[in-house]
């Protein structure tokens, strides 16, 4: 019988690694910069896949960029475990393929989920960004440290191969985020977009990994089941995606927009934008006011200019277009400019809305900040503030400096009217309230009573002049509407103001005031 060996006797060798070849320096580069640029891609996308569903707001925003994240870590860290302990090349291929799956599948299930997770709740927009990024972002991740892995057959070239890759693969995320949102987003639907790079994705796996076959035959198994169960996979999900409920009429560059006819009145139209009513329009009848702050819009405009008394108007907003086709037929002669940031809904407009562009109704498309600055001075009665990010006036339009460009478009005692939507407990209402007061001398709101009272959320609309307002007038005006509304105003707005915060273009926490408490 032996004498068991002593520790100095024990074999303590590691194994020998597996050899491994190193891919062509073109190949590895264009996997890296594939790989990172579809990441981003996907995270561009993603915004505007979950928005019907959640919104477009900062949250949003910040979920789908810090998901997209997490997955890149949890991916390349996972590559990187890999590629210690297996032979990479084998997984390349698979890895592509499978992304292209989970990316075909993305559509039809952050479609179906958004119907159940519909909402702004920050659980639900968590769940949903994840699972519109996550698992093809995390296997896309995977791919460089494998590639990395491939290239580093010198040590001593160590740091000249990490560093070449990872700038190959950051130039891949800027190209892609620039191409994507330049280009791909301002010309194809999401859908499309979506499809396309799951094919892709899918096409270079199978390529990938039917070129390393060829190369390694000996070391390799060969992939025909691996490919057939992957293609099932992929018909799955490109079949999934066919028949998944789409939200979506049109597809702009900002919004996923939706036309509905009105069973109780034959030609009226809602405009939905991102699943939630934006505008009201009567093909048949343009002074046809439906929603309460439109009534309050027309109230104000009837009070300060007559019926028949012509305007210059300034609408920042366009949405469905019924205020400017208001004041169109009710003033004939008035002359509208529309600034709408979304020359798609323009069109939708044209189509579907009863628009009729000409030179007393004129849409130019584009940022309002900008096209308000180069508006001149004392060239305006009335200016409509209309705009909205999903349910979310966008923070540059909410600051004093915009109102202060406002203020210097309007003529001396011409009237500024912004509608604002807010919920309990009303901190965004009254910051944006303190804000245009610092810029006007005169300030009146308009709300349902239980909507100030803070029973529930509602719109709101900031009426502000340099000349004292005809609030006798207005009130009796709006006392006449169907719906009961108060006109606020001296020491009862003071009182509701308060201490609010005065919104600047260096601090507009515009989304954080806008949060229930």
């Amino acid at each position: 019988m032996s004498s068991p060996k002593s520790p100095v006797d024990v074999d303590v060798t590691p194994p020998e690694p597996v050899p491994v070849r190193a891919l062509p320096n073109g190949l590895a580069a264009f996997l890296v910069f594939f790989s990172s640029g579809a990441v981003l891609v996907l995270e561009t996308v993603a915004l505007r896949l979950v928005g019907p569903y959640v919104g477009v707001t900062l949250q949003v925003t910040s979920s789908v960029i810090g998901i997209a994240l997490a997955a890149i870590a949890y991916g390349a860290w996972t590559g990187g475990w890999l590629a210690d302990r297996r032979d990479p090349r084998p997984l390349l291929g698979p890895a592509l393929v499978l992304a292209g799956i989970a990316t075909a599948i993305t559509l039809p299930v952050v479609r179906y989920a958004g119907e159940v997770l519909r909402g702004g709740a920050a659980s639900a927009i968590l769940l949903l960004v994840a699972a519109a990024v996550f698992v093809p972002a995390a296997l896309l991740s995977a791919v460089s440290p494998l590639v990395v892995k491939l290239q580093l057959a010198d040590l001593r070239r160590t740091g000249q191969v990490v560093g070449r890759l990872s700038g190959i693969g950051t130039l891949g995320g800027i190209t892609a985020t620039l191409a994507t949102g330049f280009v791909l987003v301002a010309t194809l639907p999401s859908s499309v977009i979506m499809v396309g790079l799951a094919v892709a994705l899918g096409l270079t796996g199978l390529i990938l990994g039917a070129y390393l076959y060829r190369q390694d035959r000996s070391r390799l198994p060969g992939p025909a089941r691996a490919r057939s169960a992957l293609a099932v996979l992929g018909l799955a999900g490109a079949g999934l995606a066919a028949v998944a409920p789409n939200p979506c009429d049109l597809e702009t560059a900002y919004h996923c927009a939706s036309v509905e006819a009105d069973g109780s009145r034959p030609t009226g139209r809602t405009l939905l934008l991102n699943s939630a009513q934006h505008s009201y329009v009567d093909l048949a009848d343009p002074t046809h006011l439906e929603f309460e702050y439109t009534q309050w819009i027309g109230a104000v405009a009837d009070v300060v200019a007559p019926t028949g008394h012509r305007l210059d108007a300034l609408h920042v907003g366009g949405g469905g277009f019924t205020m400017p086709r208001y004041l169109a037929a009710t003033r004939p002669g008035t002359d509208n400019l529309v600034f709408e940031i979304d020359g798609g809904l323009v069109d939708l407009g044209r189509a579907e809305l009863g628009l009729r562009t000409g030179p007393e109704m004129r849409a130019e498309v584009g940022d309002a900040r900008m096209l308000v600055a180069g508006e001149p001075a004392a060239s305006r009665d009335l200016v409509v503030g209309d705009a909205f990010g999903h349910l979310v006036v966008p923070w540059h339009l909410a600051t004093r400096e915009m109102a202060a460009e406002i203020h210097r478009v309007l003529r001396p005692g011409g009237i500024y009217v912004q509608n604002v939507i807010d919920y309990p407990p009303l901190r965004f209402v009254r910051a944006e309230t303190a804000t245009v007061a610092a810029e006007f001398r005169h300030v009146a709101l308009v709300a349902p009573p239980a909507a100030l009272a803070g029973e529930y959320g509602a719109n709101f609309l900031i009426v502000a002049s340099d000349a004292p307002l005809p609030l006798a007038a207005v009130g009796e005006r709006l006392g006449t509407l169907d719906a009961p509304t108060r006109l606020l105003s001296g020491a009862d707005l003071t009182a509701f103001v308060d201490d609010a915060l005065v919104l600047t273009d260096d601090y507009a926490p515009v989304d954080q005031l806008l949060a229930t408490a």
